[in-house]
């Protein structure tokens, strides 16, 4: 397959995805445009950052998460007369 022949191809896959599949082609894609590569800022992480990131996505998997909004508000609510 010559360099013409991939472009189309990928482009026609890219244009078939929705939504959040096309959301996470889309980063996956400019990350390796712009030469990060995730499995190694993934093996760069301490023990301490690796268990801290893995607890978190246990909570969220547990629906234990909080919305953005709500962070947002505690935060402004503890340190907005500071």
């Amino acid at each position: 397959m010559n360099a013409a022949e991939i472009k189309i191809d990928l482009f026609r896959k890219l244009d078939a995805l929705k939504g959040k599949r096309l959301e996470d082609a889309y980063g996956l894609l400019l990350n390796y445009i712009n030469g990060k590569s995730e499995i190694e800022e993934w093996q760069n992480l301490t023990s301490e950052q690796l268990t801290a990131i893995l607890l978190g996505v246990e909570q969220l998997d547990n629906g234990q998460g909080r919305s953005h909004s709500e962070v947002m508000t505690d935060f402004r609510r503890r340190y907005e007369n500071d």
